[in-house]
């Protein structure tokens, strides 16, 4: 906001915000547990920023004693970070993303008398008493034209099948946002009360070893995990 100009790590705000054209950054963005040996190639290259980029470019000035290039970065950096990093903007999308929501399902779960809310309260303490009987069973994949295909088998004993969600999961090793697959339901096996294949594709941009099948709950009108935190891991 009022020109200041950043030379930070890749991490905070500072991963998402920075551009070259914008501030400067040291290090990848990834962790490294204090590694001495990472300290000390990032102290170099702080240094080496600091010597060959920042200092001569705010002592770089022109015949009015204005550095030009400084100045420019400043520019942009308040153009462009301002609208994205201020309280106006958060407040905003808290109150778009969140409140206004929250505020629009609290109002349909009080009309009636609460009738939408007693029926979620009654369907979230059958997932509770009914959840620990689920339970997976046999994994196939199969890798082809660069996707692999899950099959997965679960079984629900006398839970509703549509109250959970089963889908694919892989961590990201960076620790960004992990990669999430919905599974469709695809076959009912026989001679298994309860009992059903789920399948899903994904790109084979990575071993299949790295995703695992999980099942979660899930109910219209709930927030899932706040109202429910079950979750069922096939390994």
């Amino acid at each position: 906001v009022n020109g200041g100009l950043n030379l930070s790590e890749r991490d905070g705000w500072w991963a998402e915000a920075y551009a070259p054209d914008v501030g400067w950054a040291i290090g990848d963005g990834r962790e490294h547990d204090g590694d001495p040996a990472w300290d000390a190639a990032e102290a170099e290259e702080l240094y080496d920023r600091l010597e060959h980029e920042v200092i001569p470019e705010f002592y770089t000035r022109d015949d009015l004693g204005v550095p030009v290039a400084w100045v420019a970065r400043m520019r942009e950096s308040m153009a462009k970070l301002t609208p994205r990093f201020s309280a106006n903007r958060t407040v905003r999308e808290y109150t778009e993303q969140h409140y206004l929501p929250a505020a629009a399902a609290c109002a349909q779960r009080s009309a009636d008398r609460g009738a939408l809310g007693e029926q979620i309260v009654a369907g979230l303490r059958e997932l509770d008493q009914k959840w620990a009987a689920l339970h997976f069973g046999g994994v196939k994949v199969d890798t082809r034209d660069q996707h692999h295909r899950f099959e997965v088998q679960l079984f629900f004993d006398e839970l509703d099948p549509d109250t959970v969600q089963v889908e694919m999961y892989a961590g990201d090793p960076h620790g960004g946002m992990p990669e999430r697959h919905p599974m469709k339901r695809i076959r009912e096996l026989i001679g298994a009360a309860g009992g059903y294949v789920f399948s899903a594709e994904v790109p084979a941009d990575r071993p299949a070893k790295d995703y695992t099948a999980r099942a979660i709950p899930r109910r219209d009108g709930a927030t899932i995990p706040l109202e429910t935190t079950h979750i069922l891991w096939q390994r």
